[in-house]
């Protein structure tokens, strides 16, 4: 196998389709070239290219990872799927943006289609073995977002080191209770889960950090953007129920104060927005964006 780098940096004459540069510069086919993103073979300033049609402009910087000597074929146009979509594959690992209301993996009540029975079935279109996932990170069943699974065990324990470690980027939205009045700040507090699990601050537990800052105020709710330095059980959800700003439709958390009359939806108004890491493989790094979910933007549009 004759695996290569190829760095350029875009010339003014080069600028236009990713596809058709590529092919011009190292003499693949259109189609080959289209195989190679598909695999993940192509980054522009250091994002990966998931689109052949994507235009690259003067100066930009170029990265091709590939196999001389293989074919690469495209990649079947992704069928419709439920609870999730696929927002970055390839050999080694897969993002999704998962939808409100789908468990991330099963619970001691064996229940069936969780995300990571979903995800599974998708990968293991036409072959003859089930995908093995590994779980890297979670979200509750009510919250939406972006969230990251290794293919072997090895990228999966390589992900997981690196969120012990705190470096992925996570950056979250959430439309909470009342005015938050300062336009940004910290909470910190060690959580302790009891017999129920629910969390709450206790003098010893597991240390959580979590950053805010003010997005919109509304009447009587604040829409946040939220950084999580730890990633902790129900963190977010505690931290601004702690703080007099339960999430919207949040249950376990000062339920009475997070009821609003215009947030009539089954789900968290909490949405994972954001993702960033380094690929275990080829440590490039990965950032990726999720769209706000529709209940978020009727919600501000009814508070206009």
């Amino acid at each position: 196998m004759a695996r290569l780098e190829f760095k350029h940096t875009v010339l003014t004459d080069d600028a236009g389709r990713v596809d058709v540069l590529v092919a011009r510069l190292i003499t693949f086919s259109r189609s080959r070239v289209r195989g190679l993103i598909d695999h993940g073979g192509a980054w522009i300033n250091d994002l990966p290219v998931t689109d052949a049609g994507t235009l690259v402009a003067s100066g930009d910087r170029l990265l091709l990872r590939y196999d001389s000597e293989r074919r690469y074929k495209e990649k079947s146009a992704p069928r419709p799927t439920r609870g999730f979509s696929v927002v970055y594959s390839d050999e080694h690992l897969i993002v999704v943006d998962k939808e409100s209301g789908i468990l991330t993996v099963p619970t001691e009540r064996r229940e069936t289609n969780t995300l990571v029975d979903l995800i599974a079935g998708h990968l293991s279109q036409g072959q003859r073995h089930s995908a093995k996932l590994g779980v890297v990170h979670r979200l509750d069943r009510d919250t939406s977002g972006l969230l990251v699974f290794g293919r072997s065990a090895a990228v999966t324990a390589h992900l997981i080191t690196q969120f012990a470690a705190r470096k992925p980027e996570r950056e979250y939205v959430a439309i909470v209770a009342g005015r938050v009045a300062p336009d940004s700040g910290e909470r910190r507090s060690h959580l302790q889960s009891d017999a129920a699990l629910n969390q709450k601050s206790a003098a010893v537990g597991e240390l959580a950090i979590t950053h805010f800052n003010v997005r919109r105020r509304f009447k009587d709710t604040t829409l946040v953007g939220l950084h999580l330095e730890t990633g902790r059980r129900n963190q977010i959800r505690v931290h601004m129920a702690e703080m007099g700003h339960p999430v919207l439709g949040d249950q376990r958390y000062r339920a009475d104060q997070a009821a609003h009359k215009d947030w009539q939806y089954k789900r968290l108004a909490l949405h994972a927005r954001s993702l960033g890491f380094v690929h275990p493989v080829t440590d490039q790094m990965l950032r990726f964006d999720a769209p706000i979910p529709a209940e978020f933007s009727r919600f501000e549009n009814s508070q206009k």
